[in-house]
């Protein structure tokens, strides 16, 4: 698990940032996949789960995550839904206590955010289409919605595909040129014509602080090369593998 020193501080936050190690599941899902839309079997996804929320002292009835589906849509959580249910979106928020919000990720970013004076807590999953479509955006409102204000938010981004992973064709940056020219700055040419790379984690920073945040801090990690810590979809893409694995990041309000 890795963690954070500008969430470490606050004393009624924990939260961790979960790595592909310390779990049950074996082959291409090996060993700490804790992605329940895997084709891993799911008595391991749920072992995984178990152990994961034990780093964190936390029972594994306090996780919830979501139906994932690269949208800007926001879950604002008032208690735990029923182990199998989930409803669909790519960010949740609370301000009640004793509830882990999760995000699982395989490449895209995880995003943890705190105003711990306001007790506000939320969890996004920011892949591109969700972070030019405003999923962090959305999840910003909606912690300001229940008190926070944008200037005591701590942002995190989690490990994800590094900027010299992430080659894409000459259509995409089309939407981010759009947005703003200035996102021209995250994507450098690639050795393939017409292809670039793409700066995620970089394009996701400058969005946290163009929304007012402060402080936004980065695991400086690339789920695409790191096969030992990391799954990474693109990674299994390129190998032809027939599935891949989901790491968890999760963020909790203490009493």
């Amino acid at each position: 698990m890795i963690s954070l020193s500008a969430l470490n501080d606050f004393t009624r936050i924990r939260h961790g940032f979960f790595t592909r190690e310390g779990g049950v599941s074996q082959g291409i899902h090996a060993s700490l996949n804790c992605g329940p839309g895997s084709k891993d079997d799911p008595a391991a996804v749920r072992e995984n789960r178990t152990r994961a929320m034990a780093m964190l002292d936390l029972p594994v009835e306090s996780l919830v995550t979501l139906y994932q589906a690269h949208t800007a849509d926001v879950v604002v959580v008032t208690e735990p839904w029923p182990a199998g249910q989930p409803p669909t979106g790519d960010a949740m928020v609370t301000n009640r206590p004793g509830i882990a919000l999760g995000i699982l990720t395989a490449d895209c970013t995880p995003v943890l955010l705190a105003d711990a004076k306001a007790g506000v807590v939320a969890a996004a999953h920011a892949g591109w289409k969700g972070a030019v479509g405003g999923v962090l955006e959305n999840t910003v409102k909606a912690m300001v919605a229940l008190g926070a204000k944008p200037a005591n938010i701590v942002a995190a981004t989690g490990p994800c595909i590094g900027h010299r992973s992430y080659e894409v064709g000459p259509d995409f940056p089309t939407p981010f040129l759009a947005e703003d020219a200035a996102n021209a700055d995250f994507f450098a040419p690639s050795s393939r014509p017409g292809h670039a790379l793409f700066d995620l984690p970089g394009y996701l920073s400058r969005k946290l602080a163009r929304l007012g945040l402060v402080e936004v801090t980065r695991v400086p990690a690339d789920t695409c090369r790191d096969e030992q810590r990391f799954f990474s979809f693109r990674r299994a893409t390129l190998r032809g593998e027939p599935d891949y694995g989901r790491q968890l990041s999760a963020i909790f309000l203490d009493r």
